[in-house]
């Protein structure tokens, strides 16, 4: 459970906290050593010869950089290392056809109650809201604001978007040239990721500092409602212009998930009914692990990715 956040007064510094504080790079170039110089003169050899018996081969290019990108949000009270690992199988089975870029949300939090049996020294622990943002209002009624504060909410969606862009601008400085073609999330993460559909389908392109255009999301545990991240006249408000997902999705559900009815709420009321395909599986509120559950959804991501033309038929 995400702790209380406190009175945000003056605005925006008491939002420091919970977001992201710049790193600091220490360059290596001036560090001396510490050993002594040897003593004994080294031998020289009477003829100019290699010291190596054959040519060093090549390192081998990455397979996976030119592959079509999915953007993978992870759960609250988590990090994109802790997802990244979570995901381990479905990673396993996706590899051959997708690069996975896993980001880091921008705000801090404590760690999820069963995240620290674990993964409790894999901090530090974030979250893509501040505690009690973007969590209450009925599925009902389209999405709804971060807060009812309008320059908070810009303050948050602004720092939502920078750390989704340098997870993208990261990938590329490793050389990935794929597009970007769908969203993965768990939790607090896939409601991140229907949201973010949800913009794109209403104001493409908005938010980013690059042509991004996602054809599906995959949604783990996802609940309602989803959330406006867009202060535009054009991007649906609670309670005023009601509005759901057309671009394909796909739902995964534990029916052991306390959670569960959240879950269906953003499946029945958040998404049009011909865009979506559903997986249930026997487990709690977890990335699913067994094979048969992950072949499950690997499945259908591969099918949902054929359909629109992120991967040919075969």
């Amino acid at each position: 459970m995400l702790e209380t956040l406190q009175p945000w007064a003056p605005w925006p510094q008491s939002l420091n906290p919970w977001m992201k504080t710049p790193s600091t790079h220490t360059s290596a170039s001036t560090s001396t050593s510490s050993y002594s110089t040897p003593t004994q003169t080294p031998q020289i050899r009477p003829h100019s010869q290699s010291y190596f018996t054959s040519t060093p081969s090549q390192v081998t290019k990455d397979p996976s950089l030119a592959l079509p990108r999915i953007l993978c949000l992870h759960g609250g009270g988590t990090n994109s290392r802790i997802f990244r690992s979570q995901c381990r199988a479905l990673r396993a089975r996706l590899g051959p056809y997708f690069r996975l870029v896993f980001a880091d949300a921008p705000f801090f939090t404590t760690p999820g109650p069963d995240v620290v049996s674990v993964y409790e020294k894999w901090g530090p622990f974030r979250a893509w809201f501040p505690p009690g943002y973007g969590m209450s209002g009925s599925p009902h009624n389209g999405p709804v604001p971060i807060c009812e504060n309008d320059s908070a909410s810009q303050i948050v969606i602004s720092s939502i978007e920078s750390s989704i862009n340098a997870a993208m601008n990261e990938d590329n400085s490793l050389g990935a040239t794929g597009p970007w073609i769908g969203i993965l999330g768990f939790s607090q993460g896939a409601k991140m990721a229907a949201s973010l559909l949800l913009r794109q389908q209403i104001n493409p392109g908005h938010g980013y500092s690059r042509a991004i255009d996602y054809r599906f999301a995959v949604l783990l545990a996802g609940r309602a409602p989803m959330v406006s991240l867009s202060l535009d006249d054009d991007m649906p408000y609670y309670g005023l212009v009601p509005a759901t997902l057309t671009l394909p999705t796909i739902h995964v559900h534990g029916t052991k998930d306390p959670g569960l009815p959240l879950h269906r709420e953003l499946l029945d009321y958040g998404c049009d009914e011909g865009s979506t395909r559903l997986i249930e599986w026997d487990g709690e509120h977890r990335v699913p692990i067994r094979s048969k559950d992950v072949l499950a959804v690997v499945d259908a991501i591969l099918g949902v990715a054929r359909e629109t033309g992120v991967l040919r038929r075969c």
